[in-house]
């Protein structure tokens, strides 16, 4: 006779249910470990905010050190993820260095924590302290930089942007958008604006993807096609705490 296969689904739920608490310690520690840093952040805090008791934490993760990396890395490729979908768009190379300066944009104003936790790391590098920030270039920023320059590489070989060195592309596209925000503070000095106000924010946004268009293409009129289409289909992202940006990234 032919044993009748195993139909208990209990296996399965008890998976789904390992998987969604350690998801969910995830989102609370990357939360946590972005507002406090490494030395500042307490576990009781992370396992309240992920409904979970702290031994469970530690079952999965061991020690709080190993919980930050995991965190570390788990933003970290989110961000790659979405920087690679950009990349490998069925568009032109033109096309997506364009987008990939707006998502950038968007990203600042909606994924403080990476960007909280990646100044942290790049602090502690500059102490001389042993960090996360090599592993995170190897498996995230290293393949990322590397699409940048064949995608330049690329546009610049078939004629459709204006010949330059790879990385100025990448510092040009995307520097500014850093520059801005870090910069905020000087600015509200100087203009007579709000730098945060959602509206200045959602012109500078245009502004970025209008200039881009005008000064990366040997056919501007090509070039403003391309910011025009991408304006229409990339909306502002939906958020309304941007004035706390500052305080984030403190």
């Amino acid at each position: 006779m032919t044993p009748r296969p195993n139909s208990d689904p209990q296996p399965d739920r008890d998976r789904d249910r390992t998987a969604e608490a350690r998801e969910r310690i995830l989102d609370a520690a990357i939360r946590e470990f972005s507002e406090h840093g490494l030395a500042g952040a307490r576990t009781e805090q992370i396992a309240i905010a992920a409904g979970v008791n702290k031994a469970l934490l530690y079952y999965y993760f061991e020690s709080k050190e190993k919980l930050y990396s995991a965190a570390l890395e788990l933003v970290s490729a989110r961000v790659r993820d979405r920087s690679m979908a950009v990349f490998l768009r069925d568009a032109s190379p033109g096309e997506r260095l364009i987008r990939a300066a707006i998502d950038h944009f968007d990203r600042i104003l909606t994924q403080r924590e990476f960007q909280s936790l990646m100044q942290q790391e790049m602090m502690r590098m500059h102490k001389g302290e042993e960090g996360e920030l090599p592993i995170l270039v190897k498996r995230v920023f290293g393949p990322l930089y590397t699409m940048m320059q064949s995608m330049v590489r690329e546009g610049i070989a078939s004629g459709e942007i204006i010949e330059a060195d790879w990385l100025q592309f990448m510092l040009f596209a995307l520097g500014g958008n850093v520059f801005y925000f870090l910069s905020a503070p000087v600015l509200r000095q100087v203009v007579p604006f709000e730098p945060f106000d959602t509206e200045v924010l959602r012109a500078r946004r245009v502004a970025l993807v209008e200039f881009l268009g005008q000064a990366l293409f040997i056919d501007r009129k090509h070039g403003a096609e391309l910011a025009a289409r991408v304006l229409a289909d990339s909306p502002m992202p939906e958020t309304t705490d941007f004035k706390g940006f500052e305080v984030k990234q403190k």
